[in-house]
């Protein structure tokens, strides 16, 4: 008779600079749409659990903000501390970096993530894109030499490619234990979190180059009867004239964020949403301390 394959469990970091798909990575492992994703670098600002429950383990992926060079505002300070937070608080560390890019702050991400004391994988994501795949050896070789990474892993979260590979070498290196978790659970945020960042992904997804920076999200009621949830949320931006272009001529672009985040909300909550929306300001939120722990961000 042979022994039983012991059952590990924990808590698995996704760390990498902006904009190298650590979010649409978490989605496409845990099966679920849960985190927010744009073409815009810094879309994630908080730590997100997605739990995966398989035969041989618990995963519970953090999908973190990307870590940056530089100070900033205190938005800018507050997402680097989350990350690393993060990474602190992890029992294994996912280094995800884009194909065949790999420069200053990915070289940071990686000093960082190995000096964790936490076993630490390497995901080379979005190699859909790479037309010349002879290209990823010598790439392999510059990231991987000099660097004790725990395992080496070609993936494409868009084309969920690689994935599995990945993941049992993520459960290889859990603890063993116990599942952390209710088998059925998928997150640890609420609905009324999930609903804020589902509205933030259209501001991201639908201004200017750098009017979404200096937008947020908060929601002041959330009230649900039955499978019908209403939903009150608040735009925030700094500046007057941000508010115009936030609302557009006669209304236009803000009824249309508002209708795609309701549709995405429908989905996720698996029932009707009414959601309403206003715009306010609130000058300098994303430089003052206090607010940001107003707006949540202070974890």
């Amino acid at each position: 008779m042979t022994d039983a394959v012991p059952f590990r469990a924990g808590h698995v970091a996704l760390v990498g600079r902006p904009n190298v798909g650590k979010s649409s990575l978490l989605n496409a492992l845990i099966g679920q749409r849960l985190c927010i994703v744009s073409p815009r670098p810094q879309t994630t600002r908080h730590r997100i659990l997605g739990v995966a429950t398989r035969e041989a383990g618990q995963i519970g992926y953090l999908d973190t903000p990307g870590i940056h060079s530089g100070t900033g505002k205190a938005l800018n300070r507050q997402l680097n501390r989350t990350a690393h937070t993060a990474l602190s608080g992890a029992d294994v560390c996912v280094h995800v970096v884009e194909a065949l890019r790999f420069g200053a702050e990915d070289r940071a991400v990686a000093e960082a993530a190995l000096a964790a004391g936490i076993p630490c994988i390497l995901a080379i994501n979005k190699i859909d894109r790479v037309k010349d795949k002879t290209q990823l050896l010598p790439f392999i070789a510059e990231v991987a030499t000099g660097r004790d990474y725990a395992g080496v892993f070609l993936v494409s979260a868009r084309r969920q490619t690689g994935l599995e590979d990945l993941e049992r070498a993520v459960i290889a290196a859990l603890p063993e234990q116990e599942p952390l978790y209710e088998v059925d659970t998928l997150t640890d945020r609420s609905e009324r979190f999930l609903a804020a960042e589902l509205l933030r992904e259209q501001l991201m997804r639908h201004l200017g180059q750098e009017l979404p920076y200096s937008t947020t999200v908060e929601i002041q009621q959330f009230v649900s009867e039955g499978r019908l949830r209403h939903i009150h949320a608040v735009i925030w931006v700094e500046r007057e004239g941000q508010k115009a272009i936030v609302i557009g001529e006669k209304g236009e672009r803000l009824r249309a964020m508002a209708s795609k985040a309701r549709v995405a909300m429908e989905a996720l909550f698996d029932g009707r949403v009414f959601l309403e929306t206003w715009v306010k300001v609130r000058r300098g939120w994303s430089d003052d301390e206090r607010a940001l722990r107003e707006f949540g961000y202070a974890e």
